[in-house]
């Protein structure tokens, strides 16, 4: 992370963030139409990203827009399996470790090949269910990956 962290949201904004974007539901077309709307409008401001939608340890949308590249994928499934591990968006997880000055893999145990605390995968919480997936954009900066990711989940309907 970078030094300002005043730029940065802290651990109670994020999870706040994190409670807000509660979905009634997550079915395989809510995975597609989600996947198409980051689609549209990644395309729309000409980003080079990869997206990705999964449930339930399943990939259900992917795409890698021009510019893109198979780095972008690996950075997304390792930003991807953090979600899944601690519930918590992958910007949750890089700011932790940034506050108490360790690495994920210090304080976890994880191996960096697999996993990845940077920002830009946020969980999928299905009302009365809890974490369900995730959904995570790669390629830009990881605070603007993050912040992309929210701002697509921001325009579905609760």
């Amino acid at each position: 992370m970078p030094s300002d962290q005043d730029a940065w949201p802290t651990l109670d904004e994020l999870l706040r963030e994190e409670s807000e974007l509660e979905l009634p539901g997550l079915s395989e077309t809510d995975a597609y139409e989600l996947g198409m709307l980051a689609v549209a409008a990644a395309s729309e401001q000409r980003l080079p990203v990869s997206v990705g939608v999964w449930r339930a340890g399943r990939q259900l949308f992917h795409c890698g827009l021009p510019g893109s590249t198979a780095d972008n994928d690996g950075w997304l499934r390792r930003k991807g399996r953090v979600v899944m591990r601690f519930e918590h968006s992958s910007l949750y997880m890089a700011r932790l470790c940034q506050d108490k000055q360790v690495t994920l893999s210090e304080r976890y145990g994880l191996p960096a090949s697999r996993y990845a605390a940077a920002g830009g995968a946020v969980p999928l919480r299905v009302r009365g269910t809890g974490v369900v997936g995730w959904v995570g954009v790669s390629g830009l900066p990881q605070l603007d990956d993050h912040r992309f990711v929210v701002g697509i989940l921001r325009k579905l309907p609760r």
